[in-house]
């Protein structure tokens, strides 16, 4: 198959379950491939729900301009200096009332969340992972005493599908509601802030548009992102609602799929 005529100018890749192995390292060839579009000339991005400290370990594969977009587009973060240098954060009253909101409707709800390179939680909130070095434990009214990048809320009764509903209607437009993990976990942004918005402002401050662009993505979190750029590719992995809004569909992430796609572009 021949290359496509005009080559994207960015490659804006998720990268859990998208770019990453199901063992959340980089492929060698995945390596190599990002190294060949920029040397190419274009600009590979990360656009992540993963927080600041979750994307340093990822230091050597970030593009030559070290940015990062995570937190589902509330940061932006130079890797190299180990810096947060845009945010588009919640107000803590939006935060609680958007929390109180959630939590009258569906009770049992607990809840986290991330505020630059922070993260705390409720003491009722069972999070899934190692917690972070300086984490906060503590309530609401202390964990959003300040701006909040990303808000989670988990309920450990509901299935993962009919909390996402219910949270889904209730919030409303007081907040973006996203999933990305098949877990009942809701992840909330500020209204307005998605990979989307943040991807677009990132490609509009350098003249590029998004027919300019190629994204990959395997969650719902990805979704806009997708819909965005001109050309999307959903990984033979991902959820059935990215399948359907993405342009073209490729090999699996733990098969190389997005390392093949960049190596038929600008090989």
């Amino acid at each position: 198959m021949q290359p496509p005529q005009q080559r994207p100018r960015v490659v804006a890749t998720d990268l859990d379950g998208t770019l990453l192995r199901s063992d959340a390292s980089i492929a060698p060839r995945a390596y190599e491939a990002l190294r060949l579009a920029e040397d190419a000339g274009a600009i590979v991005l990360f656009v992540s729900g993963r927080p600041p400290r979750n994307l340093d370990i990822l230091a050597e594969a970030v593009g030559s301009h070290g940015l990062a977009i995570g937190a589902n587009g509330a940061l932006v973060y130079d890797v190299f200096a180990r810096k947060i240098v845009e945010e588009r954060g919640m107000p803590g009253d939006t935060a609680m009332d958007v929390a109180l909101t959630l939590r009258s409707a569906v009770p049992g709800v607990a809840f986290a969340m991330e505020r630059g390179l922070i993260y705390g939680r409720e003491p009722a909130f069972k999070h899934r992972w190692a917690q972070p070095e300086g984490s906060l434990e503590a309530d609401l009214d202390v964990l959003f005493a300040e701006p909040v990048a990303k808000l989670l809320a988990r309920h450990e009764e509901f299935e993962p599908d009919e909390f996402v509903r219910r949270g889904t209607q209730v919030i409303g437009d007081q907040a973006t509601v996203t999933y990305s993990d098949g877990q009942a976990l809701l992840e909330i942004s500020a209204r307005g802030v998605s990979k989307a918005s943040t991807l677009a402002a990132f490609c509009a401050e350098r003249g590029i548009g998004a027919d300019e662009v190629v994204a990959f993505g395997d969650m719902p979190n990805d979704l806009e992102m997708l819909e965005w750029a001109g050309t999307s590719y959903a990984m033979a992995n991902a959820h059935p609602l990215v399948a359907d809004v993405a342009t073209h569909r490729c090999d699996a992430n733990d098969d190389d799929g997005v390392a093949r796609v960049l190596e038929w572009m600008f090989g």
